[in-house]
């Protein structure tokens, strides 16, 4: 195991138990006491941590991360809206990865529609939302089982994205603002999805009016490489959402909005374009131009990849402006 996975098991059991013991934490990363110690040491000096004699714990004010039943019943509406909206960039026969999360579960079941579909995905609630789609096919990451999202994390899952090439990368996260773009609480998840965004012509983030403005602690997709975010329509009182979608619009980041007015059964659609071109390099990476039989580096046989699909055919979508301040 590496330092940097060993540690983040480390806090994964101080954060789920509130105190642990040096020999416990050495049973369960299997090495020994005087490692563990040191790792500790490290994770304190960081501010992760506080060590005690024999054991470490919480710090003053950290508060622990939401498992998965928990974040399954939170905005659970919002989470269908964006679900549908996003399903409409996703075309027949197009290849694509999807990360993580209760949100990036409420689209799978919708793509298991789509005829010719090809998913890369680490996630076994991904995988199972399409397994029973005949015409979907699903490839899934090596890597580590981290259960509180059943998510395939570590080098493992890192290691079999090399060499993958698809057109679009739907992710999801803990926060998301302007200046720091999206991230996660946790560092062996924000490492994998930053994989899967290096295997991406696009990036398409899927979060809900209640991540915007909120920033935690590991950054897994920077603003300027986010091609897209499809969100809900904020509350009318919510000033720091409505602050933050103009901040992204400012910064050359598409906004689809799901469940704005018009909207019919829960579920319709207003899309947001930025207006004028993106500021600064997008990435390094090519978007995908014409339909190709073979991804880069791939064999015969390899996912084939479509053309963006302009946010204004998504779903049928209005599209108005969110044009970028003046400066």
């Amino acid at each position: 195991m590496f330092a940097a996975e060993r540690r983040q098991l480390i806090l994964e059991m101080v954060r789920a138990n509130g105190a642990v013991s040096l020999r416990e934490l050495a049973r369960v990363v299997q090495t020994s006491e005087v490692t563990v110690r040191r790792d500790v040491r490290a994770l304190e000096a960081e501010g992760l941590l506080d060590r005690r004699h024999g054991g470490a714990v919480l710090p003053g004010g950290f508060t622990r991360e939401s498992g998965f039943p928990q974040k399954s019943h939170l905005a659970t509406a919002e989470k269908t809206a964006i679900a549908d909206l996003a399903a409409g960039f996703v075309e027949e026969g197009e290849a694509i990865v999807v990360g993580a999360g209760t949100t990036t579960q409420e689209l799978a079941r919708r793509l298991a529609r789509v005829p010719g579909l090809t998913v890369v995905t680490n996630s076994l609630l991904v995988a199972q939302a399409l397994a029973h789609a005949n015409r979907v096919e699903v490839v899934m990451t090596g890597g580590t089982l981290r259960g509180s999202n059943y998510a395939l994390v570590g080098s493992g899952a890192e290691q079999s994205l090399q060499g993958l090439r698809v057109s679009r990368a739907f992710l999801s996260g803990s926060g998301l603002t302007a200046e720091r773009g999206l991230s996660t609480s946790n560092m062996l998840s924000a490492s994998v999805d930053r994989a899967l965004v290096q295997a991406a012509g696009e990036v398409v983030v899927l979060a809900d009016h209640t991540k915007l403005g909120s920033d935690t602690m590991f950054q897994t997709v920077p603003t300027d490489v986010i091609t897209r975010l499809v969100t809900d329509e904020p509350p009318g009182h919510d000033d720091r959402a409505a602050t933050e979608l103009q901040a992204l619009a400012d910064q050359g980041v598409q906004i689809a909005v799901a469940g704005g007015a018009g909207a019919g059964h829960g579920a319709g659609q207003q899309g947001l374009d930025s207006a004028g071109e993106r500021r600064g390099p997008r990435r390094d990476v090519p978007l995908p131009g014409q339909r190709r039989s073979h991804a880069p580096g791939g064999g015969a046989g390899a996912p084939q990849l479509r053309p963006a699909t302009p946010l204004s055919e998504a779903q049928g979508g209005r599209v108005a402006d969110l044009a970028p301040r003046r400066r």
